[in-house]
């Protein structure tokens, strides 16, 4: 039997939300909704559409499989398509969503992550989904070793390298402050390994506010981040300098998450006291907010990342 569809006004309720992990992928919010209404053919079309570009394909997904209706649309995908590695790759993500909010069992996740890369041997996104889930239930060996089978198959792939990134910046929180932390090197190397044009060039930034939170977390750094000597060290500057002369000279517009990039870089400038450069960020990001970092440590991201903005742009 077919699930339910979900109750009218869905997405009229969709449309008043803060946050929308889609971001500016139009054609990512179509197939969403209908999902929504159990047209799951549309969602398979957008994912023949998508092929290898991983890091679109993973977003894609991830974001797909959030919704609470997805795995069962996923389950009569494969009902109507056994053999469906696209219909297996999403469910199995689907899965790890409901594990981390505590409704699936972890050991049962992994075997579908595991079936779906069987079946999809090349593709990374099932190992996305388990690093999803190691970093916040696993070992460390786990995670480390499922970071090496993602970059085998796609070496920049944007979404695993903030997974690590976010994970490595929680180690050693009691030990305070620490600019030779290992977050940061691991976003150095990465950065440095990536090509040129690679958007893994904002890394170290991404680090940087990961680092933040976990430390102010533990009350190593107040709680308002404006209010923190984070991003104003030496190295901090050259850091963010480095990453905003990036995006001058190579910003993508058709990169799937390069919003998350624009939010974490205008969050730093904020911090760092560099208006103009922050009001240049925001006029690219627009009303696509997210919650990282925003709300860091225990903020109302919303509010936050408004009056940052309004202030940038002399709205206040």
């Amino acid at each position: 039997m077919s699930p339910p569809p979900p109750p009218l006004g869905r997405a009229r309720k969709r449309a008043a939300q803060a946050y929308d992990e889609a971001l500016d992928d139009a054609e990512l919010v179509a197939a969403r909704a209908a999902l929504a209404q159990g047209r799951w053919q549309s969602t398979r079309s957008l994912l023949v559409r998508t092929g290898d570009d991983f890091d679109r394909r993973g977003h894609r997904i991830a974001v797909l499989a959030k919704e609470s209706y997805c795995a069962a649309w996923a389950r009569e995908w494969l009902l109507a398509e056994p053999d469906s590695g696209d219909a297996t790759v999403l469910l199995a993500m689907a899965q790890v969503r409901r594990a981390l909010r505590g409704k699936e069992k972890p050991a049962r996740v992994r075997e579908a992550c595991r079936k779906a890369a069987e079946l999809m041997p090349h593709d990374p996104t099932p190992w996305l989904g388990l690093l999803m889930l190691e970093c916040s239930l696993g070992a460390e060996g786990d995670v480390i070793r499922i970071f090496e089978q993602i970059r085998t198959r796609y070496a920049d792939h944007h979404h695993a390298h903030h997974l690590v990134v976010g994970w490595l910046a929680e180690r050693r929180v009691e030990a305070g402050p620490d600019p030779l932390h290992e977050v940061y090197d691991f976003a150095n190397w990465a950065a440095e390994q990536a090509p040129a044009d690679s958007p893994l060039a904002i890394l170290p930034v991404i680090a940087h506010a990961e680092r933040y939170r976990s430390l102010a977390a533990a009350g190593h750094e107040p709680a308002d981040p404006a209010a923190s000597g984070h991003w104003v060290g030496r190295r901090a500057r050259q850091v963010m300098k480095a990453a905003f002369d990036w995006w001058l000279e190579w910003e993508h517009e058709d990169h799937p998450r390069r919003l998350v990039d624009l939010n974490f870089l205008a969050h730093a400038k904020v911090c760092e006291g560099r208006g103009a450069e922050a009001a240049a960020l925001f006029h690219r990001i627009g009303d696509h907010a997210t919650p990282a970092p925003w709300s860091y440590p225990d903020r109302d991201g919303l509010t936050a990342f408004r009056t940052a903005r309004a202030a940038a742009l002399g709205t206040a």
